[in-house]
């Protein structure tokens, strides 16, 4: 038997002779993370998050993004709400681009990692995909603006926040002499702020949203929110209905200050305790904890029951479980629409509350994060359903419209 020892020896000589070239020694940033502040993050971790969004790998990434970024967790404690189930097959059909399709054929139709669906309080499919479970903590992307909502209305009815009627100033100072300065609370909930932060991500080209993510949130040598300070102005505040993450990062700078506690603390204080979660849940940083903020905008990372606690909260007029954990008055209040839905596009979220997308005009409304992840609510039908998706970057239309025939398939659905 031939030596292993002189074996690799002369497999490594004989491909110096022929002139092979060793390894690069290191990563190198690609050219859109170059320049600008230096960042401590290691060039591995940066190039790892600035993929993060890739189709070829997000069915994976967006459970892992403890694993990515620094964070802060949202602990829960006490009692956990178990929500009851009544076990159903998914029975329905749904139709789409002229054709009718298997509820069940939804799953890959449309990239889908989890999906739970509830009727009448209870638990009727609860679906993991992908090697995910119930113990899997997904990003949540923008359904965190809908949490942000939630937590501005709790510093409310504290009497934190005297109301949303008060000019942003009153409590961020910071912001005067800004396209912020003279804009409302309600405004800002209401993405009717007018200051100019175009929400595109064209990294080729990049703009102020562009550059922001990858300073805050890629090489964190910046704070997502403190463009805030400096930011122009586009358009009269309130005259115009413009979505955008740096509103909500300014909301959850508001509920940082206003609350003494960061912004993990109060969601645990206020939501996730009261609301019986399972387990805990976290949000991504902008940095390390001294400095970095949570990302409130899109930031917030769960599991898929304790999500759809949230949806079935909303759907009970703030309860949980029999418990009073949002007032009332603001699921009414912040699920009314500010920029009315338009009744052609049933299941497709074109309409705005604060922080919270509707449907059609059926009264039904949705958290809705980047790529595909959904709370969505059905006050009529008294339907939750939550999934949890990776669809493909730029890729979002056809998914989306799918999903929307799928959602109102689902409320019309009655499981024997």
């Amino acid at each position: 038997m031939r030596n292993p020892t002189s074996y690799f020896t002369s497999f490594v000589l004989g491909a110096l002779c022929i002139g092979a070239q060793p390894a690069t020694a290191q990563q190198t940033l690609p050219p859109e993370l170059q320049g600008g502040p230096v960042s401590s993050v290691p060039t591995a971790v940066q190039i790892a998050r600035w993929h993060v969004l890739d189709g070829d790998i997000n069915t994976l990434t967006f459970r892992s993004m403890d694993r990515l970024f620094t964070t802060r967790t949202v602990a829960h404690s006490g009692t956990p709400w178990l929500l009851p189930r009544v076990d159903a097959p998914l029975d329905f059909t749904y139709s789409f681009g002229g054709k009718t399709y298997r509820a069940d054929e939804f799953l890959e139709r449309t990239y889908t990692n989890a999906l739970l669906v509830m009727k009448n309080g209870k638990i009727v499919s609860e679906i993991y995909r992908n090697n995910s479970d119930e113990n899997s903590r997904f990003i949540a992307w923008s359904m965190t603006k809908s949490i942000t909502s939630l937590l501005v209305g709790c510093a409310l009815a504290d009497g934190k926040i005297k109301s949303i009627e008060d000019p942003i100033t009153a409590y961020l100072p910071e912001l005067k002499g800004g396209g912020y300065d003279g804009v409302t609370i309600r405004q800002i909930l209401e993405m009717r702020s007018g200051v100019d932060y175009e929400e595109r991500y064209d990294f080729a080209h990049p703009g102020v949203a562009a550059y922001n993510h990858i300073n805050a949130l890629v090489k964190n040598v910046v704070r997502f929110a403190d463009v805030a300070r400096t930011i122009k102005r586009a358009h009269a505040p309130g005259s115009t209905f413009q979505y955008k993450t740096l509103d909500t990062a300014v909301l959850g700078w508001l509920i940082e200050r206003v609350s003494g506690t960061t912004v993990a603390g109060y969601t645990s204080q206020k939501l996730w305790e009261p609301l019986g979660a399972e387990s805990d849940a976290f949000y991504i940083m902008d940095g390390q904890p001294g400095v970095g903020r949570e990302f409130s905008g899109a930031g917030f990372n769960a599991t898929l029951r304790d999500f759809a606690k949230i949806g079935q909260m909303m759907l009970d007029g703030g309860k949980a479980n029999g418990r009073q954990v949002i007032p009332a008055g603001w699921v009414k209040t912040s699920t009314a629409a500010s920029t009315p839905a338009d009744p052609k596009a049933p299941g497709m979220p074109s309409g705005y509350a604060m922080q919270w997308w509707l449907l059609d005009n059926s009264g039904a409304f949705t958290a809705l994060g980047l790529q595909g992840q959904y709370i969505y609510v059905d006050p009529r039908s008294r339907t939750v359903v939550v999934k949890i998706s990776y669809f493909p970057p730029g890729g979002e239309d056809a998914p989306t419209a799918e999903t929307g025939a799928f959602l109102h398939a689902a409320s019309a659905w009655n499981p024997k």
